[in-house]
């Protein structure tokens, strides 16, 4: 996600969230190890991480239920996770 999408994303969270509030991320990676401990690193120990495989186990969806205080703590994962090369945001 570059910035400006970022940025759309935001405004349209703001609208309909309403805070404190559990955030629900969904990912999807190529079934990779790595990406997953560097996803799994953004997040606290109160958040609940769920994965499940693809059929044919190349891709891992990965959602994630996170407790949030405020619109930037959002933002912050979704940040942090642009920069992971190869990752789907749903």
């Amino acid at each position: 996600m570059n910035e400006k999408e970022l940025d759309e994303l935001q405004t349209k969270l703001e609208r309909f969230l309403t805070f404190p509030t559990v955030y629900m991320f969904k990912f999807i990676i190529e079934t990779d190890l790595k990406k997953l401990a560097q996803i799994e690193n953004l997040f606290n120990d109160k958040s609940f991480i769920q994965l499940r495989n693809s059929s044919r186990d190349h891709y891992l969806s990965i959602t994630v239920k996170m407790p949030a205080d405020n619109i930037h703590e959002i933002m912050e994962i979704y940040r942090k996770a642009s920069a992971i090369q190869g990752i789907m945001f749903l």
